[in-house]
C-alpha cells in the first residue's frame, strides 16, 4: 500500500537532531517558555518576514487569541470562507463573534474576493482568509476591501507554511496570522503546536500576556488569559525542521508538477494554481471526481491510500446546526467531490508514477 502520508519516515530523517535537542532541553532544567522557544520565535519570524512570531499551543488557539486580542467579540462579525476546515470558524465562535460564510473561487477553492463585499455589514470587523491546501489567497483585492471598510485581515496559514504572494510569505500579508504545526503539516511538530506572526507592536505585547494566563509578570494578571504556550520540547524540533522547509516544499512542487503534467483522465478535475509557482506549497494535492466513493474504492484496491479534505462543509456540521438549512452550493459540491492524493517530501518517484498510472486507467463505469 502506498500510504497517504508517512509521518514516521518524514521525522526519522531528523532523528539524531531531534534526540539531541530533547536531551538538551532535558538537561537545561527549563521546560516552559525557555530559550528554545525564544530561538524558534526569532527564526520563524525571520523566515516569514515579520517583526514577531509567538509560539502557542496549537493552530486553533493561534486564531482564537488573535481575534481576542483585536477585541472582536459578541455583536461583531468576521468574514470566513465557507470552504474550510472547521477550526477557522470555531476560532470566531469561541470569541462570541458571528462567522459570516463566503463561497470560494471554484478554481482555487480559496475564498472568492468578488463575493466578500456583499457580505460586509456595519458589524464586520475582520476578514479571515484561509490559504487552503497550501495555496495563497488572492490578497490584493482582499486588502483593498479591508482598507475601504477599515477591517482587520487575519490569515489562517495552517496549511501554507512558506507559500509566497507578490514576494511576501504568507503570515506577512495581513494584520496577524495563525499557524498550526500539527504533525502532518509541511512544518510539523511531534504533537500539537502553533504560532502567531504579526508586525503590530501592541498586538504582540497583548498576545504575549494572553497566551500565559494574561500575565507578563508571574502572579500579576492584566487579562483573563489562556494557557497556550509552545512546548519547550517542540521548539527545537521545529527549529530543526524549519531549516529544511523550503527544500521540502520544493520537493512537493516537483511531485505536484508531475501529477499536473501526467494525470490525464476525463473523470478527474486537477487543481488550479493561480498566483504563480511559489504561491502554492502543496500541503494537499486535491483533485475532484463526481463519483468519489467509486474512485476511493478503486484506488484502495490498487494499493493507494487517499484522504478527503473535507467530507462535510462547516455549515452542514452538527456543531453549527443553526446553519444546516443554509445553502452554499459551491462548497457543497467541492466537499462532495474532493479527494486528496499522496504528497510529501518522502514520497518516492516510483510511487508517484504508479499513482498517475493507476489514475489514468480509472473509469467509474
Amino acid at each position: 500500500m502506498i500510504p497517504f502520508l508517512d509521518l514516521k519516515k518524514i521525522n526519522l530523517r531528523h532523528e539524531e537532531a531531534i534526540l539531541q535537542s530533547v536531551r538538551s532541553v532535558l538537561h537545561s532544567g527549563w521546560y516552559i517558555l525557555g530559550e528554545e522557544v525564544k530561538k524558534f520565535e526569532s527564526e520563524f519570524a525571520a523566515y516569514c518576514g515579520t517583526k514577531y512570531a509567538l509560539g502557542v499551543a496549537n493552530g486553533l488557539d493561534a486564531l482564537e487569541l488573535i481575534i481576542r486580542a483585536f477585541g472582536i467579540g459578541p455583536g461583531d462579525e468576521v468574514i470566513v470562507p465557507s470552504n474550510t476546515y472547521i477550526a477557522s470558524i470555531l476560532a470566531v465562535s469561541a470569541n462570541g463573534a458571528t462567522p459570516v460564510l463566503v463561497e470560494p473561487d471554484p478554481r482555487t477553492y480559496n475564498i472568492d474576493p468578488q463575493k466578500i463585499e456583499s457580505s460586509i455589514t456595519p458589524r464586520t470587523k475582520a476578514i479571515l482568509v484561509v490559504h487552503l491546501y497550501g495555496q495563497s489567497c488572492n490578497m490584493k483585492p482582499i486588502k483593498d476591501l479591508a482598507q475601504k471598510y477599515n477591517l482587520k485581515i487575519i490569515e489562517d496559514c495552517a496549511q501554507a507554511h512558506g507559500a509566497i504572494y507578490s514576494g511576501k510569505k504568507v503570515g506577512n500579508l495581513g494584520d496577524a496570522a495563525g499557524f498550526s504545526f500539527y504533525p502532518g503539516k509541511n512544518l510539523g511538530a511531534l504533537g500539537d503546536a502553533g504560532a502567531i506572526t504579526t508586525n503590530d507592536d501592541s498586538l504582540y505585547a497583548e498576545l504575549q500576556a494572553l497566551r500565559n494566563y494574561g500575565s507578563h509578570k508571574k502572579y500579576e494578571n492584566l487579562f483573563k488569559g489562556y494557557n497556550s504556550r509552545l512546548d519547550e520540547l517542540q521548539a527545537p524540533i521545529l527549529r530543526e525542521k524549519l531549516r529544511f522547509l523550503d527544500q521540502d516544499n520544493e520537493y512537493r512542487r516537483g511531485v505536484s508538477s508531475y501529477y499536473m503534467n501526467h494525470i490525464n483522465n476525463e473523470h478527474v478535475i486537477l487543481p488550479c494554481v493561480e498566483e504563480g509557482p511559489l504561491s502554492h506549497v502543496w500541503h494537499v494535492f486535491a483533485i475532484r471526481t463526481s463519483q468519489r466513493d467509486n474512485f476511493i474504492k478503486y484506488m484502495n484496491e490498487m494499493g493507494i491510500q487517499t484522504m478527503i479534505h473535507y467530507p462535510i462543509p462547516p455549515h452542514k456540521q452538527e456543531a453549527y446546526k443553526e446553519w444546516n438549512n443554509l445553502a452554499f452550493p459551491l462548497s457543497e459540491k467541492i466537499h462532495s467531490e474532493i479527494v486528496s492524493l499522496p504528497i510529501s517530501p518522502v514520497l518516492g518517484l516510483e510511487d508517484v508514477r504508479r499513482i498517475v498510472e493507476v489514475i489514468n486507467e480509472y473509469s467509474p463505469y
